[in-house]
């Protein structure tokens, strides 16, 4: 391994440089690889969905595929939030999209690659939309977002939209012991379930908080320290907060409270996050409960949001799991 290997962002390692190399998700890459079997009749692709599933690297995996080693030579790739004004579409975008690349390969267009798409203003879109459809013959468009209702419909329709949902936790866990393994990093099963659960679907996320806890105790990675490095209480912590909540003892549960928020230095808003989550883990809830103790939870986080204290403002939120759990005993 080079010292430029070992310096990269693992992240940015383990990126797939081909469509076979992608995690999960095997629909859409099956669906784009009908298209690299004939290039000419792939369309304009709009890849939408949440942060972290794949999508940019999807994009650089289909010009790998196209161009081969010379792909950067044919591909321009833009972050549209950085650059989403109508002088970029005009001017670097035209420019480079109305050339034919015919006399290159079998490939007949360049490609450009406009990340953050939704970004883009209205103005910008509308000028995009003719690009598109002038310059077709020589240029095929990769638009990516998180938001496709930001993408005006002229644009939507010029375009095959894949839309990119969270991704297997199995697959997630699998790809992460797949890393540890290579970077020699022993990883503890319930570590890898913490660190999926903690990202939400984001691998992107996931893979930063493993190389992050590989550093605190020298490539070992258990819960605790998965824990320590995201930033959360342990849940059995906070589900003993929310049991002695809704069983009416009060104090106690606004001294675990005081203790994840002091020993730990978790914020009001962290707190109330873990505590949605822990809630639904609970079997002895029932599904109505959870949807008046979720309503209760949304509230307060709201408040918090808008500057209220901390202190008061999670004590509060006991206080109204007290009145829950009291009413679910009277009606026993």
């Amino acid at each position: 391994m080079t010292s430029s290997e070992e310096a990269l962002m693992w992240v940015e390692k383990y990126r797939p440089k081909n469509l076979d190399e992608i995690v999960d998700l095997s629909d859409i890459v099956q669906s784009l690889k009908a298209f690299m079997r004939n290039p000419k009749t792939m369309p304009h692709l709009l890849l939408a969905g949440i942060p972290g599933t794949g999508k940019t690297t999807v994009a650089l995996c289909i010009a790998h595929e196209l161009f081969g080693q010379n792909w950067k030579t044919f591909t321009l790739e833009l972050n549209a939030s950085d650059e989403r004004g109508i002088d970029t579409v005009r001017d670097r975008i035209k420019d480079f999209s109305r050339y034919s690349r015919s006399g290159f390969g079998d490939v007949p267009f360049a490609l450009v690659i406009l990340d953050e798409s939704d970004q883009m203003t209205g103005p910008a879109q509308t000028a995009l939309r003719r690009i598109m459809e002038t310059s077709s013959r020589t240029s095929r468009f990769i638009l990516i977002c998180n938001q496709s209702g930001k993408i005006i419909e002229p644009i939507q329709s010029r375009c095959a939209i894949f839309r990119f949902s969270k991704l297997d936790k199995k697959a997630m866990i699998a790809h992460l012991e797949h890393i540890a393994k290579k970077e020699n990093v022993t990883l503890s099963p319930e570590a890898a379930e913490r660190i999926v659960e903690y990202s939400e679907g984001d691998l992107r996320h996931a893979i930063n908080a493993l190389q992050t806890a590989s550093v605190y105790r020298d490539g070992l990675v258990d819960e605790k320290t998965v824990l320590q490095v995201i930033g959360e209480a342990s849940p059995k912590q906070v589900q003993m907060m929310i049991n002695k909540a809704l069983n009416g003892e009060f104090v106690d549960a606004r001294k675990i409270m005081y203790e994840l928020m002091g020993a730990y230095g978790f914020s009001g808003s962290e707190i109330v996050r873990q505590m949605q989550r822990e809630l639904f883990k609970l079997s002895y809830i029932s599904p109505e409960q959870k949807a008046d103790l979720t309503s209760i939870i949304g509230e307060y986080d709201y408040r918090l949001t808008q500057g209220a204290n901390s202190d008061i403002q999670l004590s509060a939120l006991l206080a109204q799991f007290g009145k829950v759990g009291k009413a679910k005993g009277e009606n026993r």
